[in-house]
C-alpha cells in the first residue's frame, strides 16, 4: 500500500460508491494513507485496529468504521481479515460526522455492503443503483455509534504505558509499577494523560478494557468469559466497570445489540 493521499480506489466519472474486496494475512499492516472520498471499512471476518491521528479504534465484525475524507489512517490485522470497503463520493452521506465514527452493522445493512461490493460500484444514472445507495445512506445514518476507541498519548514515557497496557489489557500492575519502567514520577504521568487524554490513567485504563470487552462479547464470549480474559478475579467487578462506563450491564448491551440484528 502506498503511503499518502490514494485516489486510484475513488468513485470515478458517472458512479456515486466504488468498492474494494480483501482477503488480509494475520498481522498484516497497512500504512498511513487517506483517500479522496468517504469511506466505510467492514470486516466480514476478522478483527481490524485502526489508528487516525492519537485514536484507536478495535473494528470486529458487526461493526464498521466511517472514515470522512483526506482523514489520515493505518489499519492493522489481529489475524486473518475479509475486508469490504466502499468509497463514497463526497456529498452523498451529508448527516455524517466529520470524524471517524464507529458504527454497528446490522444484518441488513451488512447484506447491502456485501452486495454492493459484488456489484463492484454504483452508477449513478442505473435505478436500481439508486435504489441501493439511498437504502444504504439511511441505513448508515440510522446506525447506533459503538463505544470501540481510546486515545493514545504522545507524550514518550506516558506513551510507553499506554502501549503496555494496550497490549495486554488483562495485566493488573500497578501505575506506579509501570512509571518506574517508564522513568517518570506518577504525577508527572497522571498530569499527562489528564493533558492528552482528557481523564486520569485508571479511567484510561478501563476504557482500553471495555474497547476490548466489546469485542469479545461481540465474538460470542460470555461475561464470565469475558472478565477474566480482562484480568478480573471476580465478574460482578467487571460488570459494574461496564455499566460505569455504558450505563447497561454487559448482558443487557449484548442482548440489545442482538435485537438490533
Amino acid at each position: 500500500m502506498r503511503h499518502g493521499f490514494i485516489t486510484e480506489y475513488d468513485p470515478r466519472r458517472g458512479s456515486s460508491i466504488s468498492t474494494l474486496a480483501y482477503e488480509y494475512p494475520p498481522g498484516f499492516c497497512v500504512s498511513e494513507h487517506s483517500h479522496g472520498s468517504d469511506q466505510l471499512i467492514y470486516a466480514t471476518d476478522g478483527v481490524m485496529e485502526v489508528s487516525a491521528g492519537q485514536s484507536v479504534w478495535l473494528i470486529p465484525p458487526r461493526f464498521g468504521l466511517w472514515i470522512p475524507a483526506r482523514t489520515n489512517h493505518s489499519i492493522k490485522m489481529a489475524g486473518a481479515v475479509s475486508m469490504r470497503t466502499l468509497y463514497m463520493r463526497c456529498g452523498i452521506a451529508t448527516g455524517f460526522p466529520a470524524t471517524c465514527t464507529v458504527l454497528h452493522v446490522t444484518s441488513l445493512l451488512r447484506e447491502l455492503i456485501v452486495e454492493i461490493v459484488r456489484l463492484k460500484e454504483l452508477r449513478i444514472r442505473n435505478r436500481l443503483h439508486g435504489a441501493l445507495r439511498r437504502l444504504l445512506v439511511s441505513q448508515l445514518e440510522a446506525a447506533s455509534p459503538m463505544p470501540t476507541s481510546v486515545t493514545l498519548p504522545k507524550d514518550p514515557r506516558a506513551r510507553v504505558i499506554a502501549d503496555a497496557v494496550f497490549g495486554n489489557p488483562a495485566q493488573r500492575q500497578t501505575l506506579a509499577a509501570m512509571c518506574d519502567s517508564a522513568g517518570a514520577s506518577v504525577r508527572t504521568i497522571q498530569r499527562v494523560f489528564r493533558r492528552e487524554v482528557g481523564s486520569d490513567f485508571e479511567f484510561w485504563r478501563r476504557q482500553v478494557r471495555l474497547m476490548k470487552a466489546v469485542e469479545l462479547l461481540v465474538a460470542g464470549r460470555s461475561v464470565k468469559e469475558t472478565s477474566f480474559a480482562l484480568g478480573y478475579r471476580n465478574p460482578t467487578a467487571f460488570v459494574e466497570m461496564f455499566r460505569g462506563i455504558l450505563g447497561t450491564t454487559p448482558k443487557a448491551w449484548t442482548q440489545a445489540l442482538k435485537r438490533l440484528n
